[in-house]
């Protein structure tokens, strides 16, 4: 019989799914991010303006400290300005470039290139003051001269190298308006967190790379079960197909999981007692045929003598030995019946399965009884559709389709026809075999097909006849093998009344 699936409710589906947890990791993966990426850049704003406000305030004590050497300034030359400018950057580490704008000048952009710390060739300062002039940092100080700016403005240097102008300090004296800009290279900590997107940063990028190597081994892991269980899925699936056999897969050979490989042995030993209990279970019913058969034929020899003996005159000793003889034929057809009911069993878990053209199959079957047909003075309607094919074991099938017939034959009687179709139906292909014989009760329809139930005797009772060669015993099983066979390949089986009189046997199987 096929298993059934356990009924579950969906919240108990979903939460027992490897899929939607996989799902839910990633969801969680993606909205993780998303969730805390816009406040943990809020909080590096407001990181980075408390540090621009200390380079703000670093570059105004600068020009402050600048001032009284700038005041004195009187056109010509300023003494000692380099020096002071690398003072100044190496007691803040930081770089320093003094331009002047003169109050004469015409042009409000038009600051001239003084000094630098580190100090710079002439050429250099003229290349950078263009550099400058195209970062627009002196834009604001084109109408006046006051307020100390922070920036976090990035540029290359005419050397090659990027540096972020992290402040501009106005100094307004006589001579005219000074701007001292301060600036850091991006190779130290202050110029690295300044001046780029937040997710440019260096520890949002490392967060980034270890979030993502994470979300890959744990999605790996998911994914690891799930093909392991794939190929699970597969071995049993060839298991149940070829049958049992030791060349069969292996659970442990198909496992790539470690972590599995304790499950994997526990299908494969499972299997394994599957296979020894097939092979008992003939090996059973071939023993215990032979044993019970030796005492049956020694009996049946012994009576022969007695029957000899007993003469018409003694009628009770006849009628003793003569029950004696049913009883043996009745026991003889017992122990064949429990052979073949143990032999089905085991035919169940061995038997290969494959692709069976059931058309052909089918037609072959009924080429075989075409003689028994004959003799029993019965036709045959074949309404069989071409290409017709299932997954199956022809020997299943075969015990199927002969205790079909078997039954449609005992109960039809002289003359009438017995009708054999196939069709496919959507997905399942569809066997039925109908007789014209006296039917079943509809309520004893379903309990044809249990073992032990037979209506043999009184449907030939109501034929008025006896189809029944001499020495033939029926115990109910045929049909049952027929559900339990069926059952086992995934299909259903019922009957139902034939018109316009006898029974109509019905078998779906999956193609």
């Amino acid at each position: 019989m096929t298993a059934q699936q356990p009924k579950r409710g969906w919240f108990s589906a979903f939460t027992h799914s490897i899929a939607a947890k996989v799902a839910v990791v990633i969801v969680v993966f993606f909205a993780v991010p998303v969730l805390l990426y816009d406040q943990f850049r809020d909080a590096d704003a407001d990181r980075r303006q408390l540090l621009l406000q200390s380079l703000e305030n670093q570059g105004k004590v600068i020009g402050e400290a600048l001032r009284p050497q700038l005041s004195g300034y009187d056109g010509e030359a300023l003494r000692g300005i380099g020096e002071s400018l690398e003072r100044l950057g190496r007691v803040d580490s930081v770089n320093i470039k003094l331009l002047l704008r003169p109050s004469d000048g015409g042009d409000p952009n038009g600051f001239y290139y003084i000094a630098s710390a580190p100090p710079v060739s002439g050429d250099y300062l003229q290349q950078e003051r263009a550099e400058l002039v195209e970062t627009g940092v002196f834009e604001k100080l084109r109408d006046t001269c006051e307020g100390n700016r922070p920036l976090a403005v990035r540029y290359v240097n005419p050397a090659g190298k990027e540096e972020v102008l992290t402040s501009v300090s106005p100094v307004q004296t006589l001579a005219g308006c000074w701007a001292v800009i301060t600036s850091h290279g991006t190779d130290d900590a202050l110029g690295a967190a300044l001046g780029k997107p937040y997710w440019q940063t260096p520890e949002v990028r490392l967060a980034a790379l270890i979030y993502v190597v994470m979300a890959l081994l744990v999605l790996a892991m998911f994914f690891g079960v799930w093909r392991s269980l794939r190929r699970f899925a597969a071995a049993a699936r060839t298991i149940r197909v070829h049958g049992i056999g030791p060349s069969g897969p292996t659970f442990v050979r198909t496992n790539r999981v470690p972590e599995l490989d304790g499950v994997a042995g526990e299908f494969d030993r499972m299997v394994e007692t599957l296979r020894n209990a097939a092979h008992a279970i003939r090996h059973a019913a071939e023993d215990n045929a032979h044993a019970f058969k030796t005492p049956i034929a020694t009996i049946a020899q012994s009576v022969e003598p007695l029957k000899k003996i007993v003469g018409q005159e003694h009628p009770r000793a006849r009628r003793a030995l003569e029950l004696i003889d049913r009883s043996l034929l009745r026991l003889d057809a017992l122990v064949a019946a429990m052979r073949r009911m143990d032999e089905a069993t085991a035919e169940l878990m061995e038997a290969p399965r494959g692709r069976v053209d059931l058309s052909d199959f089918v037609s072959r079957t009924l080429d075989g009884y075409a003689e028994t047909m004959q003799a029993r003075g019965l036709n045959i309607e074949r309404r069989l559709n071409q290409r017709v094919a299932v997954t199956a074991s022809e020997d299943m099938l075969e015990t199927v389709l002969e205790n079909l017939l078997d039954n449609a034959i005992d109960f039809s009687p002289r003359g009438r026809s017995i009708e054999v179709s196939l069709r496919n139906d959507g997905r399942d292909a569809v066997l039925s075999v109908a007789d014209q014989g006296p039917g079943v009760p509809e309520d004893r329809r379903q309990q044809i097909f249990e073992r032990y139930i037979s209506t043999r005797a009184s449907a030939q009772q109501g034929n008025g006849e006896d189809t029944e060669p001499a020495g033939t015993q029926h115990f109910g099983i045929g049909l049952w093998l027929v559900r339990r066979n069926i059952e086992a390949l995934g299909g259903s089986v019922h009957a139902e009344a034939n018109s316009p009189q006898g029974l109509r046997i019905v078998v779906q199987l999956p193609r």
